[in-house]
């Protein structure tokens, strides 16, 4: 078995020919990667259910949009909570990922966490390859992998992070993002 580079923390950025309508113009951010799989969450697929509506407590903290973001095709009935903490320490109830970004306990008191959130971000499922399955997917060219940014988790607007990730590349990935819609109306 050939070895797994970790790419957690790292953003997959769907490539305007992946075909399956979970992913289109996707970006994921990966919050594990390794030789067991991979796991993720869709970062600009808010829904329209108010954070409020599932999880009352949590809802003054989440960020504009305070909607509920669709993680991905897998576990819709859970959720996952994102949040960019700056620092070395995160309080009680965080988790680091990667960088400032880390996993919330949405079982754990607000409260505790209330001073040093920034950018909370509710994902109900995620996106999930088993062992080698991501590695196939990118050999068949299916996404870019791009370093992510803190505020890619709390993009104010998530419909347009697919493009602004592509631009902010510095090679020809930029280009990338002028890709229209749909190229049949070229």
């Amino acid at each position: 078995m050939t070895e797994v580079s970790s790419l957690t923390g790292r953003l997959l950025v769907a490539t305007p020919t992946l075909a399956d309508p979970n992913f289109d113009r996707a970006v994921v951010l990966l919050l594990d990667h390794d030789e067991q799989g991979s796991l993720g969450v869709v970062l600009n697929r808010p829904t329209p259910v108010g954070v409020g509506d599932v999880l009352l407590p949590w809802a003054p903290l989440a960020g504009a949009p305070g909607v509920v973001f669709q993680g991905g095709p897998v576990a819709l009935d859970s959720a996952l909570g994102l949040a960019v903490i700056p620092g070395e320490e995160g309080p009680i109830g965080w988790r680091r990922v990667h960088g400032a970004i880390g996993l919330v306990d949405l079982e754990a008191p607000p409260e505790l966490l209330a001073s040093a959130l920034g950018g909370l971000r509710i994902f109900a499922g995620y996106s999930g390859w088993g062992p080698g399955q991501l590695e196939e997917e990118l050999g068949e060219g299916a996404w870019y992998v791009v370093e992510s940014e803190p505020g890619d988790v709390s993009s104010p607007d998530p419909e347009r992070l697919w493009r602004a990730v592509l631009r902010r590349q510095r090679s020809e990935l930029a280009m990338v993002a002028t890709y229209p819609d749909d190229p049949s109306l070229n």
